[in-house]
């Protein structure tokens, strides 16, 4: 019965094709599975018809025509996988446009498959791939490009943490893995994930928006159904999270029906859809639309209905299936290849003979659409670039662009964001305590525009300054104080790190110091202070003076360089003096004796040997003037440091201390109070203080008076202190290591090592700038002043232009007198003798004494005798200098005695 029912529908089937052959014409069906309640059943519909009239009309020639069998879903799964059965069974058509829904388009797909006939769907779920479905051709946007345009969204704003909101089906989790690969790529994660049903009661999205209020969340990626979302947007008005200070993203399908929701509990939602380009041809299309759909929909309101960007992909989708029609030809009917013993209904249909060709055509083609460049590749439609827009009051306004090749726009219009806001809305929320022990670090103000709570002081400074190294990474915040001891509750630095784990701060700032048990429950990023715990006492007058204090007006450089000049000194003018002045000459001992006693007995000026080379003499008056300046500026530093106070700790050591049993002081909620239990202090023994001037007061009065003897304090405070009371005090002992102030943010957070690292930038360029804004020293404290109270030793560095001149002088004259020398005994440099006998012979020359005291003397009783005539002279000089050794004769060891002319009166 069922093979004669079979062969009654060939019969018709071919009847009909026959007749419609005969026409000229190929009629050809195709199938249209939509949900026709929906704004996007009706809107794609109506696409779809006009495009049919559209390319007809252009079309007039062509040998095959689309005749559409639209079908009602009935938004069931069921029902659509029905329709579409039916629609292969009995109406026999080559392609089936739709559903739009992921879930329908699953059923439908698969019996494309089996049956080989193409399913060109609107579903945008990435749970669907044409990859393992050869026959479904996705004719809108795959969901997973717009993770990237979303990211980037996320990414200008510098957000770190999302919630993603989605409905629990394929087309919720489809976006999910894509979402967060794009927000790891910029640096930023979901933080946590809100999963709704995809028929949620109020109860269950009451339940869950609170969850998220507690969480503390504050920027929402919201993926749902159009259904689920306007009752999802309706109750998170209610509870007050669509307030200043949420950000709320929606995804395209959302934002593409925008028209469809109430959009008055969305004010402020920002959201992404594909942008479609403004053409006359989209312009002149949309008028025609409107009217038709009115024609054919007189009962709906017109101001609800709008062209979907879905509407236009049906438009293209239909034109670009009737090309390929078109290609494939009339001359194959749209048979389909039967089981001989069908057992279901897809049995009965069998596989389209032209299904296989008609794909590939499909895939062939491409054409400039109504939403600009429409072609499919690998069985998807290739993705368009996207626009941003925002919810304002009753309609949605453009922000900006997003491309495939530019990324986003550089400069986004102004965004109403929640509550009516300008501002964007706070990224961190920045902890911070408002009654910091010392105000000099960080306190709290009022700001004089907006009269709201704001930090100020060095801590706050240093921030700020990370944050402007950040750029243009810095995330948005604001801030949050937070108080410690207010008299009547006892919380301590500890209490206000620990709001990070609880979520009520997203990081916090301030003199918080980074410690073993606090990074336990946060993060913290390298220290921007100094590390380490000192100890302050004050200082006492000693008046003792040491055996050696001598030794200390002159650095060890100071007095190295100065001994080796008097020695140089003293070699250079024994050299100068050494052949023509008796007091230089002897045995060797008396002469290197020479050489100390005449160099150190210019300190006194009691050097009684007379020079009588004009070299030596030079040299010997540049160096007194150097003796003088030294020996004035020892006398004078000497002098400075036996009259002047030496003032020393009053204690050293912190056994002295406990052994002593005094009392000691350190910052109320500071943990160096534990630590100095550790190190044996008795409890009864330490002392609490809150400011500078506190420890000031306690140090003056002493132990013994209700003080203390010492502060124990980190470095950075004791920095502080130093700066203004650096006169009365002295830092003493060894420095315990703790790690140094700190910023806390959550465990895991990203922003960690990128506020580290601008933290070393501001630390290398402006953290010295902005140390002395709040805390530059006192007058008392400069270093000209303290030198009054420890005086400086001479350096080298402050005589190294005299000891310059010194050593450029005698020198000088050194060289000038060994080229004379070596003039006058040219001629043994030029004999033939070996190397060594000439250094030999030149020796020998040096250490011959040259009389020229005879030579004086000579020249005196000539003139006393009244003798003036030359020739005379000429002969006593040539008596003279007959009786020198020749430079022969030394060369050849004959050394004559030098007989001493002398003429009597």
């Amino acid at each position: 019965m069922l093979q004669i029912h079979h062969h009654l529908l060939l019969l018709v089937f071919f009847i009909n094709f026959m007749f419609i052959v005969s026409a000229g014409t190929l009629k050809i069906g195709v199938g249209v599975v939509l949900d026709m309640d929906s704004s996007v059943g009706k809107t794609s519909s109506l696409c779809i018809k006009m495009a049919i009239d559209d390319f007809y009309q252009t079309h007039h020639n062509y040998t095959t025509k689309i005749i559409p069998h639209i079908h009602h879903s009935e938004s069931d799964t069921l029902q659509a996988a029905s329709a579409a059965i039916q629609l292969l069974k009995y109406d026999q058509v080559i392609a089936i446009i739709g559903p739009h829904t992921s879930s329908q388009a699953d059923f439908v797909v698969d019996i494309g498959n089996k049956s080989k006939v193409p399913i060109l769907s609107l579903a945008t779920s990435t749970s669907i791939s044409p990859i393992e479905n050869p026959y479904f051709i996705r004719v809108s946007h795959n969901s997973s490009s717009q993770a990237q345009p979303i990211a980037a969204l996320i990414k200008h704003f510098t957000w770190r943490e999302v919630v993603f909101v989605y409905e629990q089906s394929d087309f919720g989790r489809g976006l999910l893995p894509y979402l967060s690969e794009a927000l790891l790529n910029i640096g930023a994660h979901i933080k946590y994930r809100s999963v709704i049903s995809p028929s949620p009661s109020h109860a269950e999205i009451s339940e869950e928006l609170n969850k998220l209020k507690e969480n503390q969340a504050r920027v929402f990626v919201v993926h749902l159904s159009p259904k689920s979302a306007s009752l999802f947007f309706k109750k998170a008005n209610e509870t007050g999270m669509m307030q200043k200070g949420y950000v709320w993203i929606i995804t395209d399908v959302l934002t593409s029906l925008l028209h469809t929701l109430d959009i008055s509990s969305m004010q402020g939602v920002v959201g992404v859809k594909p942008y479609i380009p403004k053409s006359i041809k989209l312009n002149n299309f949309e008028k025609r639309w409107r009217r038709r759909f009115h024609t054919e929909n007189p009962n709906l309101e017109m101001e609800r209905i709008e062209l979907d960007v879905f509407g236009i992909w049906s438009y293209d989708a239909t034109y670009a299936l009737a090309m390929a029609l078109e290609r494939v030809g009339s001359d194959i009917a749209p048979t389909f290849h039967r089981k001989n013993n069908p057992v279901t209904d897809l049995d009965a249909i069998g596989t389209s003979k032209l299904g296989p060709r008609l794909l590939s055509e499909i895939g062939k083609t491409r054409l400039n659409g109504l939403s600009g460049d429409f072609s499919v590749v690998d069985g998807q439609l290739q993705p368009l670039d996207y626009q941003i827009v925002s919810v304002i009051e009753k309609e949605e306004r453009f922000v900006g662009l997003w491309t495939w090749h530019h990324g986003i726009s550089e400069n986004l219009r102004d965004i109403k964001w929640p509550g009516n806001s300008n501002s964007i809305p706070q990224g961190l929320r920045v902890g911070y305590p408002s009654n910091g022990v010392f105000p000099q670090f960080i306190s709290n103000s009022k700001d004089n525009n907006t009269n709201e709570d704001k930090p100020t002081g060095f801590c706050v400074e240093v921030f700020e300054a990370v944050m402007e190294a950040l750029q243009p990474q810095a995330p948005p915040y604001g801030y949050n104080h937070y108080t410690i001891d207010d008299g009547h509750t006892s919380r301590s630095y500890d209490d206000l790190v620990y709001q990070i784990f609880l979520k009520k701060f997203d990081m916090v700032i301030g003199d918080v110091t980074i410690r073993a048990n606090r990074s336990n429950y946060v993060d913290f990023t390298l220290p921007y202070t100094e590390s380490g715990v000192s100890m302050i006492v004050p200082i006492k007058v000693d008046d003792r003076k040491g055996i050696w204090i001598f030794l200390k007006p002159l650095e060890k450089g100071l007095w190295l360089t100065s001994f080796a000049f008097f020695i140089y000194t003293g070699v250079v003018v024994w050299i100068l003096e050494h052949r023509v002045n008796k007091e230089f000459r002897g045995r060797p001992y008396k002469q290197v004796g020479m050489i100390f006693w005449f160099s150190f007995s210019t300190l006194v000026f009691a050097h009684k040997e007379k020079t009588i080379s004009n070299l030596s003499r030079f040299v010997v008056i540049v160096w007194i003037f150097v003796v003088i300046v030294l020996q004035s500026s020892y006398t004078a530093g000497l002098t400075s440091m036996l009259t002047v106070q030496q003032l020393q700790p009053d204690f050293t050591d912190i056994h002295d201390l406990l052994a002593q049993g005094d009392y000691v002081g350190y910052k109320d909620g500071s943990f160096v109070g534990r630590m100095l239990l550790d190190m044996g202090f008795n409890i009864n023994n330490l002392k609490k203080y809150t400011s500078l001037e506190d420890y000031h007061e306690a140090l003056s009065k002493g132990s013994k008076n209700g003080g203390v003897s010492a502060i124990f304090e980190e470095l950075p405070y004791v920095n502080a202190f130093m700066a203004k009371y650096c006169t009365k005090y002295i830092k003493v002992g060894p420095t315990y290591k703790t790690a140094g102030f700190g910023f806390a943010f959550p465990l895991g957070s990203p922003l960690v090592p990128l506020v580290s690292r601008a933290i070393l930038e501001v630390r290398e360029k402006k953290l010295s700038k902005i140390w002395d804004i709040y805390f530059k020293p006192e007058k008392e404290c400069t270093p000209k002043n303290e030198t009054a109270v420890t005086p400086d030793r001479l350096s080298l560095d402050s005589f190294i232009g005299l000891f310059l001149i010194a050593g450029i002088s005698s020198t000088s004259a050194l060289m000038i007198s060994i080229l004379k020398f070596l003039y006058e005994n040219r001629g043994i440099l030029a004999s033939e003798d070996s190397i060594c006998q000439k250094m030999y012979a030149m020796a020998r020359t040096f250490d011959q004494e040259n009389d020229q005291s005879s030579y004086k003397g000579s020249k005196k009783t000539i003139d006393a005798l009244g003798t003036t005539d030359d020739d005379d002279l000429s002969v006593i000089e040539d008596d003279i200098t007959s009786n020198a050794p020749s430079p022969e004769s030394i060369i050849n060891h004959e050394a004559p005695d030098i007989v001493e002319t002398t003429i009597e009166r």
